[in-house]
């Protein structure tokens, strides 16, 4: 239980700071910008989810979290939301690079990971665009209003309470996470998707859904030692969000709508594993 409680401790720490500065800007942009600047800011999403692809690569589930809030506020676009989403690598670098696996590689599976989500975030927007929904969805959400803080305080005092708040939401689920899979074991995970190989893309997406860093460290380690083939992986990898979905769902209103984030996503990786299988891509 110790071992559980310092895990949850440290992955839900490492969020701290995306959290703030992520909360820091909204609160900026909602009270000490005008309307033009506003404007300007949700018109340049239409290069979100090049620069979301490019972000979320990086190996730290803290720019899923930052993006999520973002959307939250509808300062960024599904497309750029759908794009960091994909794109998120969490624990694969570090491991990599720890099990001194090769680098061309990683690159590789990196390369893969960002064009899909680059790719999957402009057809998504574009998408959007055309059928004229993004009309509702691009304002600016009062956070104050939605969270019913004192921002008269000042952005600084507003911007803590909102982190402190998710902070503990992401704490306790990652605890309840990590408890169901301290029992369930990662053995027993991996030993699932290695007896159902066939199903590989679909089982990796599965496991790719778990709103944890354990998600990617057994698909990783699972694939290095040559358990489950690159497809498998590479889908279970780009349903992985970090905790992204976890504050999704907490702040993001509609259910429904962040359940159909959460299948879009869920079949955008499973698909590209899929595919990927049936092209005979390995490394």
């Amino acid at each position: 239980m110790l071992e559980i409680i310092e895990d949850t401790l440290i992955d839900s720490i490492k969020l701290l700071p995306f959290l703030f500065v992520t909360y820091l800007i909204m609160e900026y942009i909602e009270h000490k910008t005008s309307k033009t600047a506003k404007e300007t800011i949700k018109k340049s999403g239409k290069f979100g989810p090049l620069i979301g692809s490019l972000l979320g690569a990086f190996p730290q589930c803290g720019f899923s979290v930052a993006a999520t809030n973002l959307y939250a506020a509808r300062v960024i676009t599904l497309g750029t939301l759908i794009s960091v989403y994909l794109s998120t690598s969490d624990e694969m670098i570090p491991i990599f690079i720890s099990e001194g696996a090769s680098i061309v590689t990683l690159f590789k599976i990196l390369g893969i990971k960002i064009a899909i989500g680059m790719v999957a975030g402009f057809v998504i927007d574009l998408v959007l665009r055309l059928r004229k929904k993004d009309e509702e969805d691009e304002r600016i959400i009062d956070l104050c209003e939605k969270e019913h803080c004192h921002c008269e305080h000042g952005i600084f005092k507003s911007a803590l309470k909102h982190t402190v708040n998710i902070f503990f939401f992401v704490l306790i689920i990652t605890f309840v996470i990590n408890i169901i899979i301290h029992f369930i074991g990662e053995d027993a995970i991996g030993n699932f998707v290695r007896s159902n190989a066939i199903l590989g893309p679909i089982l990796g997406g599965v496991i790719g859904l778990i709103p944890n860093c354990a998600s990617s460290v057994i698909l990783t380690q699972l694939y290095l030692e040559n358990v489950i083939p690159a497809a498998t992986m590479i889908a279970g990898l780009l349903v992985g969000a970090g905790a992204g979905l976890i504050v999704l769902f907490k702040m993001n209103k509609g259910i429904k709508e962040n359940l159909k984030i959460t299948g879009l996503l869920y079949a955008i990786g499973v698909i590209s594993g899929i595919i990927i299988q049936l092209i005979g891509i390995n490394f």
